[in-house]
């Protein structure tokens, strides 16, 4: 009786045990409405330690199907998302959509590479991807390893988005819209109709620095425009999930100032080299301000110093 129950403990432990590495195999992730699934990404550089997760991905659980919005930094992230996709639904995944083309954001694709599912993307997404896809593996491999970056296949969209495009997944439309030069030249945001979510992308940034790669004028002219989508809750693409239009607030006082302080460097007559002193004001302000502000007010003095 005693060696029994011994072995139905150690069967216990076992399938504790294995549960709990089942858990862990599953990307945490929140309900924030009706639905609606997102994992709020550590705000730090991609590393090996983090697998690259520092980015805001999640997916829509519709009546027929879902729709993923970003997979994450690895595929061991996008294996994760998938993963905690399945713990919650067997329907179909059919679509995949890229809010831009930046590593953090595509390099989880391969995960979800499956017959029928469509990747969607800006109509330029293609283009950064193929000019970029490699560069980006390279630089990288450096920081994150060999076997985290071999594993990665850069998987480009074969549904392209130029203005806007209507998704069905059974009782819920999702709305996308293409966007011209701002955060970067394939900022794609996805509305959810039914519970008026926004997934933004890196058009959004929240505690993490705002990053430049595209245009900084592009960029204040669209937060316009976003601030009158129909949304009640924003999920950016670095920060926590926020009100919505309140969550621009902060993002642009931050480019509105480098705006100002890079005009004011340009009509003085000082060099490019003098930029990155460029909204120094906001730098208590913001999480991981060194590592990206000095790049974004070099790109900012390339841009207003043709104006």
């Amino acid at each position: 009786m005693a060696r029994s129950a011994l072995i139905l403990a150690a069967l216990a432990m076992l399938a504790s045990a294995s549960a709990s590495l089942a858990q862990q195999r599953e990307l945490a992730v929140n309900s924030i409405a009706d639905g609606v699934f997102v994992h709020t990404g550590q705000t730090a550089p991609m590393t090996r330690e983090n697998h690259g997760a520092i980015a805001n991905v999640g997916f829509v659980v519709g009546e027929d199907a879902v729709a993923v919005i970003d997979t994450g930094g690895s595929l061991h992230e996008g294996r994760q998302l998938l993963a905690a996709i399945r713990a919650r639904t067997d329907k179909p995944i059919r679509y995949v959509i890229n809010t831009h083309g930046h590593p953090d954001h595509v390099f989880g694709n391969g995960a979800f590479a499956q017959d029928g599912t469509t990747f969607v993307g800006h109509a330029n997404l293609p283009r950064t991807l193929a000019a970029r896809g490699q560069l980006y593996l390279d630089a990288f491999r450096r920081t994150m390893g060999d076997q985290l970056i071999d594993e990665v296949r850069i998987v480009p969209p074969t549904l392209l988005v130029d203005g806007t495009l209507n998704l069905d997944l059974g009782g819920r439309t999702l709305i996308l819209r293409a966007w011209p030069a701002a955060h970067s030249d394939c900022d794609l945001t996805v509305l959810d109709e039914k519970t008026a979510t926004l997934f933004a992308g890196d058009l959004v940034f929240l505690a993490h620095t705002p990053v430049l790669d595209g245009s900084l004028r592009g960029w204040l002219r669209a937060i316009g425009e976003l601030a009158a989508l129909p949304a009640q809750r924003v999920v950016p693409g670095h920060g926590p999930v926020s009100e919505w239009p309140a969550a621009l607030a902060d993002e642009r006082r931050y480019l509105e100032t480098l705006a100002s302080d890079i005009r004011g460097l340009v009509a003085r007559g000082e060099p490019i080299a003098a930029a990155g002193t460029a909204a120094g004001t906001e730098k208590s302000r913001w999480q991981l301000f060194d590592d990206f502000n000095a790049r974004n007010a070099t790109a900012a003095f390339s841009e207003i110093e043709w104006e």
